[in-house]
């Protein structure tokens, strides 16, 4: 069930778009859904996908590989040490010297599950446990699947809330399951049976064949759940079901039993969407859109010739007892076999005299009477439209509205019924096709035949061509349900992330046709329904009745008919249930329901369903009406949904066209040959193939590479999941690897400045910072864990991961650790590591040193259990060395990391220091200046002097955070000058800079200057200021246009023209001082010896 589709509201305007394809003459479509808000053409669509793989296929090689994926392959580091599943891994081993995925995520996962980490039970022994659960289920995939990057993407989302939820000590339910996917498990097994003994499914009885997809299903059904496991999934695998397990059959059963009881389920003659390959009807996502410019041939299941689609056929029918004709136009001219009338619009002038009249059908010599009705488009084709109710959505309802016979003239196997005469009967739909045309040619009837842009549905399991029959179904009566379920987001109870889509919602639900379950498959669950035979009796209507067993079904027969049992024979109904219609009860079903289960009292209603976005209408509308009918409650009460994952050229993931991913090989990596290998397999088509190894070919040159889970998963909750669709690069994920690295490094460090001095830290509680960048570190990470928190209560999980990535990327190893090594620099265990900058000689106290190890600890201890949802493995591996260097327990079996309470920003209140935040800004914007003019002077291996003009209040600053500036801008002094005059500061301030010193502007109030006289190359640091000086004018000049707008102060408020004031002086400022500088290295003006 859980694929990756397109857009449902796109798949539906499809759906109904073929509907009108066959005449494209209705003015509009009463069961078609709403399109989107900006639906494109047909045409343009396909000009988009043409232009896409043109891009692949013309690209030139050396412009393909994406600069982010320049890698070599890294040292694969394993864990060596025997550890029986379920064991807690050895951490005491020696620290590796890098990171290595395949080292870090051994052995972690058996632990979890077997300690039972995963189970809602667990909260009974955690101390900071709540008294609030939280409960959700993952989309149960196809059991005959495997997970691409998709996927990856849902589990990622999931099992970060799951986590963070946990660590909060809430009582946890996440349960897995799979889906039967009974059309998709028949198809594989047939082929399978077919390929391996020659024998068809017909060759078997019913549970002859049944008993060979259990056998499948036994030996592949458990892929997918590996996959889930290497995602690191905190699965409760203990409550794992499928929809075919008995206990979720027996809710099935009894949906259908009560909906049936209630008048919701009811047996009639409608259209489906049917597969003459499978010979059975089929639910919309197995349909896809193939878009046709004109005229196409296509191969089709059971023709040796390719058949032609894309064109458009114009015949005429002659009016009965007079002279002329009506034209009538088709894109399925083999249908008119079974045409029954003729629709023209009641206002069209060309036909108001033939109103009522008949025509004379050339093959059957039956009337077709001349109807009127609004539904026509009279601009269309000729404006006369052939009716064929069996074949076609909306001749089935013209002919509701004018009761007109339908005839069935394709039947389910794909051939011509008897009703099409002996000439036509048993000959395949598309042959007879090009026989109808030539029998109207032949009666001098064909008009001609036209290339015609259109929509053709195909069966995505066989590829077949859908054709619309009618059929004798079970059909789910959706009307009433759905009202409740747009009342209930309309009125706040159930709600829908992102909210944008509460009106597609709405309107999707408003115009919604009953559903039809039946499917005429052997693998799924048999409809509980049977038909009624009485002893005796000569009625030849169907009597049905349904029951959750057939002892049941007897009885309520026998009270219905009114007579014993014993007169009764029940035929059960072959057909099986549609897939979705199990997998709408799997919020209550998974939980035990119709039983009033300790699961179903806790964890239902589900705390929130996430999902793709593709599925709103498939599965989650479904979901919402079955549970509100069934249990009385809503099945959840929000609704989270993601954007769909694209690859680097824009183009959704699927099997189709050769562009999945699968999670495993991002994780552990893949050679180019293997990922070709894959492409050859999977049996697309020729060109679809050849795109799809281009595209391979010039995104992954060298493969991919070994990236590790925590990467991938950082990496995909790093995108903004609700909004535009997710254009994944492997590149990202490879800088995640590269993260993942930086963290490892930054624990070992600690690890090396820590030694055996663990006892000596306190707890958070018990750190108070002492010196400027202790504090402002301490208060970066209470900002971050607040940021995390915000992010997570708003499900905007891209939000925290850049928090975290820029805390400890930027914050903790870019600028703390670089501060913090000159006080450490006499601690052995980080000059052991050969990370401590000697050249320093500033030394901290004993008690400083003790403070900053004990702030370092902490952030990074604290900074583990913020990324744990995210990265269970890396955190899990590090966090434990930690544990055990602070001599708590390590070897306790309880002791991990994705137990801990997450941390809290109200633990960190005492770490917030908002002023240290503000300030150190101008201290990181000095450093950045004055690294660029050491770098710009050739001065970047010395330490030279510089110079800061400044206000008060900056000076003020940078000397409260003098080591800080001289560490990081690598200055051995700064001399600090204000043209203002000192004020109230407490410290002397130095002469005016050098002239001719080099400039850099910091802002508008403060610049940076460097001395370069003696060993700069004046030649290129003229230039360099000169073109320094283009690009600045070019920025005045735009900041300038904006000012001289037509009520420029009127228009624009004022805290955005103070910043554009701002903005204009520093770089006013900036160009004065490079022509200064410009004007000293040019020198003085040279004299004519010969004046005086």
């Amino acid at each position: 069930m859980w694929r990756s589709a397109c857009g449902l509201s796109v798949r539906a305007a499809e759906r109904a778009i073929h509907r009108k394809c066959s005449h494209r003459l209705y003015a509009h479509n009463a069961e078609k859904p709403p399109p989107q808000s900006s639906p494109r053409t047909q045409a343009e669509k396909e000009r988009r996908r043409r232009d896409k793989e043109e891009a692949i296929l013309s690209s030139q090689h050396n412009n393909v590989e994406d600069q982010g994926m320049k890698w070599s392959e890294k040292e694969r580091i394993a864990y060596s040490v025997s550890t029986p599943p379920g064991e807690k891994k050895d951490t005491t081993l020696p620290f590796p010297s890098s990171y290595s995925p395949e080292y870090v995520e051994t052995s972690w996962y058996p632990w979890w599950e077997k300690e039972g980490f995963f189970t809602p039970e667990i909260n009974d022994r955690l101390p900071h446990a709540v008294n609030r659960s939280f409960s959700m289920c993952i989309p149960p995939p196809n059991v005959t699947g495997t997970l691409h990057l998709g996927h990856a993407l849902t589990v990622a989302i999931e099992d970060a809330l799951v986590r963070w939820r946990r660590m909060q000590g809430y009582k946890v339910v996440w349960v897995p399951g799979c889906d039967h996917a009974g059309i998709a498990t028949q198809t594989v097994v047939e082929r399978r049976l077919f390929r391996e003994r020659g024998k068809r499914r017909q060759d078997l009885s019913r549970e002859e064949f049944l008993k060979e997809v259990w056998t499948w299903k036994k030996e592949k059904g458990e892929e997918i759940y590996h996959q889930l496991r290497k995602l690191g999934a905190s699965l409760d695998w203990s409550r794992a079901c499928f929809t075919m397990d008995p206990g979720f059959s027996s809710a099935v059963t009894e949906a259908f039993v009560r909906l049936c009881d209630s008048g919701l389920i009811y047996r009639s003659e409608g259209l489906v969407n049917w597969s003459c390959a499978l010979e059975s009807a089929i639910s919309d996502i197995e349909v896809d859109s193939k878009q046709l410019s004109g005229r196409t041939l296509l191969s089709v299941p059971g023709y040796q010739n390719r058949v032609e689609f894309g064109t458009m056929v114009t015949f005429s029918y002659p009016i009965d007892g007079q002279d002329g004709e009506v034209a009538v136009s088709t894109t399925r001219p083999e249908t008119m076999l079974g045409d029954v009338a003729i629709a023209v619009h009641p206002e069209d002038p060309r036909y108001q005299a033939v109103h009522g009249k008949q025509c004379r059908h050339p093959f059957a010599d039956r009337l077709l009477p001349i109807i009127t009705d609004t539904l026509v488009d009279m601009e269309l084709g000729t404006g006369a439209v052939k009716v064929t109710p069996a074949h076609d959505h909306t001749d089935f309802l013209l002919s509701q509205r004018h009761s007109l016979p339908r005839l069935t003239v394709i039947g389910g196997d794909g051939t011509m019924t008897p009703l099409c005469g002996q000439w036509l009967e048993g000959v395949k739909r598309f042959d007879a096709r090009e026989q109808v045309i030539d029998a109207l040619t032949e009666k001098m009837l064909f008009r001609g035949k036209r290339d015609h842009a259109m929509s053709l549905p195909v069966c995505s399991r066989s590829g077949d061509v859908i054709e619309p029959l009618l059929k004798k179904q079970w059909f789910v009566r959706c009307g009433e349900m759905a009202q409740r379920a747009i009342q209930a987001v309309d009125e706040g109870q159930l709600e829908i992330i992102p909210h944008f889509y509460n009106k597609t919602w709405c309107s999707w639900l408003s115009n919604i046709s009953d559903w039809c379950i039946s499917r005429q498959l052997w693998w799924g669950h048999q409809i509980p329904a049977y038909r009624v035979t009485l002893s005796d009796s000569t009625d030849t209507q169907e009597l049905w009745v349904w029951g959750r067993s057939e002892e049941e079904a007897r009885e309520r027969a026998a009270g219905k008919y009114g007579v014993t049992a014993d007169a009764i024979t029940l035929t059960q109904d072959p057909d099986v249930l549609d897939t979705w219609f199990s997998s709408g009860l799997f919020p209550f079903a998974m939980l035990g329901w119709p039983q009033q289960t300790s699961d179903l009292r806790q964890f239902y209603p589900n705390t929130i369903l996430e999902t793709g976005s593709d599925l709103i209408f498939f599965w989650v509308a479904r979901m919402v009406m079955l549970g509100t009918e069934l249990t009385g409650q809503l099945p959840f009460k929000q609704v989270l949904l993601h954007s769909l994952v694209r690859d680097k050229h824009g183009r959704k993931m699927s099997k189709s066209l050769g562009n999945v991913i699968d999670p495993l090989d991002v994780i552990s990596g893949i050679s180019l040959e293997r990922l070709q290998e894959k492409v050859e397999e999977g049996n697309l088509d020729p060109r679809e193939s050849m795109v799809a190894m281009e595209a391979q070919r010039k995104d992954f040159p060298k493969g991919i590479p070994e990236c590790g889970t925590d990467a991938l998963r950082f990496a995909l909750c790093s995108y903004k999941a609700q909004g535009e669709d997710i254009s994944l690069s492997v590149s990202q994920v490879l800088s995640c690897r590269h993260f993942c690295n930086k963290m490892w490094q930054t624990v070992r460090f600690t690890l090396g400045v820590l030694e055996d001095r663990g006892a000596e830290l306190g707890t958070v509680e018990q750190t108070s910072p002492l010196n400027s960048m202790d504090q402002w570190v301490c208060s970066r990470l209470y900002s971050t864990v607040l940021q995390c928190e915000q992010g997570f209560e708003r499900y905007e999980l891209h939000s925290v991961t850049a928090a975290l990535h820029s805390f400890w990327l930027h914050s903790l190893c870019d600028i703390y650790l670089e501060c913090i090594k000159p006080v450490l620099s006499q601690d052995s265990g980080a000059g052991e590591l050969g990370l401590i900058d000697t050249v320093h000689t500033g030394r901290g106290s004993q008690r400083e040193k003790q403070v900053v190890r004990a702030v370092l600890y902490h952030c990074v201890s604290v900074s583990l259990a913020l990324l744990s949802p995210f990265m269970p493995f890396l955190t899990e591996e590090l966090w434990q060395r930690l544990y055990l260097l602070k001599g708590e327990g390590g070897d306790s079996a309880g002791a991990s990391l994705c137990l801990q309470p997450y941390p809290q920003s109200s633990q960190l209140a005492h770490w917030h220091f908002p002023q240290e935040e503000a300030d150190f800004t101008l201290v990181q914007e000095v450093v950045r200046v004055a690294r660029s003019l050491r770098a710009q002077c050739g001065m970047t291996k010395e330490k030279p002097d510089m110079w800061a003009v400044c206000s008060p209040s900056q000076a003020q600053i940078l000397v409260h955070f003098g080591p800080a500036v001289r560490t990081l801008g690598r200055i051995t002094k700064l001399h600090l000058h204000c043209p203002q005059g000192a004020g109230s500061l407490s410290f002397p301030l130095a002469p005016p800079p050098p002239k001719g010193s080099a400039v850099g502007v910091v802002d508008h109030s403060c610049q940076l200057h460097l001395n370069v006289q003696g060993g700069v190359n004046v030649s290129k640091l003229s230039l360099q200021l000169s073109q320094r000086r283009e690009k600045l004018l070019s920025k005045l000049e735009q900041s300038l246009s904006r000012t001289r707008v037509p009520n420029y102060l009127q228009k624009v408020p004022e805290r955005v023209r103070i910043e554009t004031e701002n903005k204009i002086s520093a770089l006013e400022q900036e160009l004065r001082n490079i022509e200064e500088q410009l004007s000293a290295l040019q020198g003085p003006p040279k004299h004519n010896s010969g004046q005086k």
